[in-house]
């Protein structure tokens, strides 16, 4: 199995062509009051696998695509960590359903 980190909210800000600085540019068009770091499994679809882990990321007050992207980044490491740990403790599972 591939586990991806994606840099915002899926499934409304994933998708094909949906990465890096693109991501953090909807969210901020969208007016969402917060992205997110998202640890998901890699299927057949873009952005599209079960999502195993998520961490809150909220849009700031003039925000940029630029200072959200960094603030985004800097926690992807602690999720992925996060969710890998709790892969290996056998407290959360690939095989579970959705």
């Amino acid at each position: 199995r591939i586990l991806n980190i994606h840099p915002g909210p899926l499934p409304a800000f994933g998708g094909e062509g949906m990465y890096g600085r693109r991501v953090h540019e909807a969210v901020i068009a969208a007016g969402a009051p917060q992205s997110e770091v998202t640890i998901h499994l890699v299927d057949g679809e873009y952005d599209h696998g079960r999502v195993l882990g998520r961490w809150p990321v909220p849009v700031e007050p003039g925000d940029t695509p630029e200072t959200l992207e960094q603030r985004v980044t800097a926690l992807e490491p602690e999720v992925m960590t996060r969710t890998l740990i709790e892969l290996a403790e056998g407290r959360l599972r690939i095989d579970q359903a959705s």
